[in-house]
């Protein structure tokens, strides 16, 4: 209470240990086109075996290779990509079993269900059908669904001939269904997923009963299991009258007679870029957010028709600014080009017939441009293939940050080495690679006996400042990240002496913390009646003033070897040798 109207002890905390907290600056984000995987959502992933498992593998098609591998570029560095796959209903559509054609220029089968969010909130089962796969792509048609009562799984041994992958489904449980549940087994038919004619999931003894209880409380109904646990698949099927293991088991395409075996149809994916860049862009939208999604390192799969998809990135970085955008010259600059130099400053410097990066000399600090493609090796395919670099510069951030700070930079030989990388498309030499640090390119270089190196540090922006360099700008995005977090608990408390002091006594010994590692050579904190005068006090604001002397990294060496007679004392030339 405020007041004690009777004599009496009142204890009270005041919590005084104000402190910045620790922000990341290594957590990636990337939007582009994957064969599965939830559509228009952030999935956090921790390494390439996670991205095979949300995502799944790529084929040979660049549109979805690229960017499973600029993601997987990525994760050799660092284990934290917040990824989405973009999508619409006009391009992809999820495989069904539903007999049905909607209202698209594809004509498709199947339905739409982008993710698990839009499943629930939004779609309806008046599309029909029983099944559908999890997610949109061409991927979802390698799924066969056997819905097993007792009368079906004894079906699968009586019948004759049998098939492998009727042996496969009856051989995945121990013992028949009883009555009133069914066998649920998935059937990788094409080998989309892994092995083609295995089973790659199972859900044993599933209620028909809306009511039913599992032995651990939990909903036994089948509806409810597949569409809460099911890796591959929704069940779709309307249940507003009641179901029983006949009505259930309906014959859909089994081969069969009486056995519900459903093969999952109308699963399509896009096949070219048409829509690619409309689809990337709504999906980094995602990622735009500083509030929702905490991001620091942001690529995409880009294409080869401009800059519209970079010049997203480049304005959603510039718009969030805690988070540096990393742009690579379309592919086609540089592979396979007589004259990789033009095409690449053609990019950087927006003379290009199709467009360019734009707004470099306001806030270009936020963007980073590498000189372009790099070739790898395709485990899954048992190809090489050029992709994008971006993947790997963000990465070498990422790793940065783990082996020194985020204020060292990524370049040069001690922490700039590219991983698993065969050869760059585009090796410029000294001076060329003049020529594109001139133009804020970054160049990728292989040099013999030390690999592919990432050899530049400056960012986009035009203008001469601290902030052309990319480790002074990764440095203020995590100061300012973290004293911003810490400032918003000055929110709403009283503007008066005490308040000032608290803040700028939890300020400074952060900001002596990172000139003690190296990151500032001085700092001053201002945050008291001159900058918070009355007029400051009267509008509910609040003011600090932070100065920041920056370290800078080191891109020009001299060194000086001098010659001198033999009875010359060192003592007597070093000065003049040094002046």
């Amino acid at each position: 209470m405020g007041f004690q109207v009777s004599p009496g002890v009142e204890v009270k905390e005041i919590d005084l240990t104000n402190v910045i907290p620790a922000v990341s600056a290594s957590i990636g984000g990337f939007a582009g086109y994957f064969k599965w995987g939830p559509v228009d959502q952030v999935s956090l992933i921790s390494s390439e075996k996670g991205l095979i498992q949300a995502f799944g593998t790529p084929d040979t098609s660049v549109l979805y290779a690229d960017p499973f591998f600029q993601a997987a570029s990525f994760l050799q560095y660092a284990s934290a990509l917040k990824v989405v796959r973009g999508g619409n209903s006009d391009t992809f559509s999820n495989a069904s079993d539903a007999d049905n054609s909607l209202d698209s220029p594809l004509n498709r089968t199947g339905v739409w269900i982008p993710n698990q969010s839009y499943f629930e909130d939004v779609f309806t089962d008046s599309e029909g059908g029983t099944f559908a796969a999890r997610f949109p792509g061409e991927a979802g048609n390698s799924l066969k669904v056997y819905a097993l009562n007792t009368t079906d799984y004894n079906a699968l041994i009586t019948a004759s001939p049998h098939t492998e992958e009727e042996l496969n489904v009856y051989n995945s449980f121990d013992l028949a269904p009883d009555a009133g549940e069914i066998h649920v087994a998935i059937v990788d038919v094409k080998g989309a997923f892994g092995v083609a004619g295995q089973v790659i999931e199972r859900h044993v003894g599933l209620s028909v009963d809306k009511g039913a209880k599992a032995e651990n409380g939990g909903s036994n109904y089948i509806k409810g299991v597949i569409n809460s646990r099911s890796r591959y698949i929704y069940c779709i099927l309307d249940d507003t009258n009641d179901l029983n293991g006949d009505s259930f088991t309906m014959s859909g395409d089994s081969p069969l007679a009486g056995v519900g075996v459903f093969q999952l149809k109308g699963g399509i994916e896009a096949q070219d870029n048409l829509k690619l860049e409309a689809d990337i862009k709504n999906a980094l939208d995602l990622l735009s957010d500083t509030e929702t999604e905490d991001i620091s390192l942001l690529f995409s799969q880009i294409n080869d028709d401009g800059a519209v998809i970079q010049n997203h990135i480049h304005a959603i970085a510039t718009s969030r600014k805690d988070a540096m955008a990393f742009l690579s010259p379309p592919k086609e600059d540089t592979v396979g080009q007589i004259n990789p130099l033009a095409s690449v400053l053609a990019f950087a410097n927006d003379t290009s017939t199709e467009g360019g990066l734009k707004n470099r000399d306001a806030e270009g600090s936020y963007g980073f441009i590498d000189s372009g493609a790099v070739y790898i090796y395709d485990r899954y395919n048992d190809v090489y293939r050029y992709i994008p670099a971006n993947g790997h510069i963000a990465g070498l951030c990422a790793n940065t940050d783990d082996v020194a700070e985020p204020w060292f930079s990524p370049a040069g030989l001690n922490r700039g080495s590219l991983r698993n990388v065969v050869k760059v498309a585009y090796n410029p030499k000294k001076a060329d690679r003049d020529e594109l640090y001139k133009a804020g390119v970054n160049p990728v270089a292989g040099f013999p006996g030390s690999g592919i190196v990432l050899f530049g540090d400056k960012t986009a922006q035009a203008k001469p400042s601290a902030f052309d360099r990319i480790n002074v700008r990764r440095l203020f995005i995590v100061l300012e990240k973290a004293i911003a977090t810490a400032a918003k608990y000055q929110l709403f408390e009283i503007n008066d002496e005490f308040t000032r002091s608290s803040f700028k006594n939890s300020v400074e010994p952060f900001l002596r913390g990172v000139q003690a590692r190296r990151g500032i050579t001085d700092f001053l904190v201002v945050c008291d009646d001159s900058n918070n005068d009355a007029g400051v006090v009267d509008s509910s604001n609040f003011v600090a003033d932070i100065y920041i002397k920056p370290t800078k990294s080191i891109n020009f060496v001299n060194l000086n070897f001098v010659a001198t007679r033999t009875g010359v004392e060192f003592s007597e030339i070093a000065g003049r040798s040094n002046a």
